[in-house]
Formats: structure tokens, C-alpha cells, sequence
């Protein structure tokens, strides 16, 4: 499996405190079936993204446990005027291993009316957004027809491995989903945090999806899908995951 969202970096953000952490996070990642990892700290009003001290870490990481999993370099992208300014003036800076994948993340209780124009002049500047754990938002968690219209621009959805299995409530869990449901999602990732409440595993989602949508469907979201994002390929060549069976929304959540 390949994990395109992580905060396994120590001391960048909320996530990893200290190197010993990341180290068991990456051990946990990889025992369960993940071989690739996307190192993402957060950049935002509260935390200073700092892409030299990101690739020594990575660095360190990768010798300390022989490339396993392999690490590569990302940033949980928050959509403040300054960091969309400088990504547009830098477009290499903040993607997924300095090619063509942006991973998005909104502000908690609201995300900007202009988010089309942003997502717009993004892709024109060859930068593709990754709309990250949607399903967790307060907000887009129940505008699914917003969050379509933004597919249908060219934009992908992340939905958090353990939303899946419930693990933040039945709000996210219903909204995920749901989101299956109508073939809006592209990934499944873990946003670990720590290596238990926030965990990197994806296997115990893996095996949901596979259950729920048949093994194609978990290869694609899980394997396929985010190894294009790692390798900077073409855009269209990442599938949207279609329930299978024509399974409903209802069918899928309450088993």
C-alpha cells in the first residue's frame, strides 16, 4: 500500500514528537503493508514549513530503517493568501515529491468562496489538487455537490483511513462512505499522527474496502491511484472508485 498522507516527521507539527516516534510510526506502517509513505507537515498560520529540515529528516529516517518503508516529501497545504501566493510563484515547493500533486487541506469550519479559482489557477500552473479528509469538515461533509463540481475541475479526494472505520464517529465514518457511493474518492491515506489513537496502518481499512467493493476498488485507492501521485503522472491516469455491484450508500455503511 501507499500512503500519500502522513505528519511522520518529528517536531514539524502536531504529529511526530520526537525521532524515536516516527521511528515506530514508520515500523507500524510497514509491518502493516505499506511500503511508500508521503511525509506531509502541515503548512499553515501555525506551522512554518521548512522543506531542508524535511529532506534531512527524510534522509535520516530512510538510513536509521533501511528505505522501509520509502519516504517522500509532501506538505498538508493550507489555503491562506500567503501560501497560495507562494505556491503559485514556487509550484514545486509544496507537491508531493516537487512534481505535479497538491495535497489541500481547509480551515475547520469554513473554506474560501473563491476555493474554484484558486483550484483553477493551481492547475494552471501545473499544480493538481488533493482535496485532503473532506469527510472530516464540518461543512463539505455535507455538500457533496460542491465537492463533485470541484472533481469534475480536475481536483481529487483523500478520505482518512480511519474515518472508514468509524474512528472519528459516525459523522466522518457516513460521510466517507457516502462519498464512496457516488465515485468521488481517489485515495485512501492515513493523516497518522502518532502511532496509536492517530495511527499509519491502512491495512484494517484495505480489508474494508476490499469487503465492501471488491479488491479492484482497494488496489485503486490504496495502491494504484497514489503511486501515480508519487511518480508525478498523468492526472487522468488516476480512477475514481465506483461502488461495486451498483451498491448504495446504505448497503455500504451499515455492514
Amino acid at each position: 500500500m501507499v500512503d500519500i498522507h502522513s505528519h511522520i516527521l518529528w517536531g514539524l507539527d502536531d504529529g511526530s514528537d520526537s525521532r524515536e516516534t516516527s521511528l515506530a510510526m514508520l515500523k507500524i506502517a510497514y509491518e502493516a503493508g505499506t511500503t511508500e509513505i508521503v511525509a506531509t507537515p502541515h503548512a499553515n498560520s501555525q506551522y512554518v514549513f521548512r522543506p531542508e529540515v524535511i529532506e534531512e529528516r527524510i534522509r535520516d529516517l530512510q538510513s536509521a530503517l533501511d528505505a522501509r518503508p520509502s519516504i517522500h516529501r509532501g506538505c498538508d497545504f493550507h489555503l491562506s493568501y500567503e501560501n497560495i501566493e507562494d505556491a503559485l510563484n514556487n509550484p514545486r515547493k509544496y507537491t508531493v515529491n516537487g512534481r505535479n500533486f497538491l495535497l489541500v487541506e481547509f480551515a475547520d469550519l469554513h473554506f474560501p468562496p473563491t476555493a474554484a479559482t484558486i483550484f483553477d489557477r493551481f492547475m494552471g500552473s501545473g499544480m493538481f489538487p488533493i482535496i485532503t479528509h473532506p469527510e472530516r469538515h464540518p461543512i463539505l461533509s455535507q455538500k457533496l455537490d460542491q465537492l463533485a463540481s470541484w472533481v469534475e475541475r480536475g481536483c481529487c479526494i483523500q478520505v482518512t483511513a480511519k474515518s472508514l472505520e468509524g474512528g472519528f464517529g459516525n459523522g466522518p465514518r457516513a460521510a466517507g462512505w457516502k462519498m464512496l457511493s457516488r465515485g468521488m474518492v481517489h485515495f485512501v491515506a492515513s493523516d497518522c499522527h502518532d502511532p496509536e489513537y492517530r495511527s499509519p496502518r491502512l491495512d484494517a481499512a484495505f480489508e474494508l474496502v476490499a469487503g465492501k467493493m471488491g479488491m479492484e476498488a482497494a488496489e485503486l485507492l490504496f495502491t494504484s491511484n497514489p503511486s501515480v501521485v508519487i511518480a508525478g503522472g498523468d492526472p487522468a491516469a488516476i480512477i475514481p472508485v465506483e461502488p461495486a455491484h451498483k451498491r448504495s450508500f446504505f448497503d455500504l455503511w451499515k455492514r
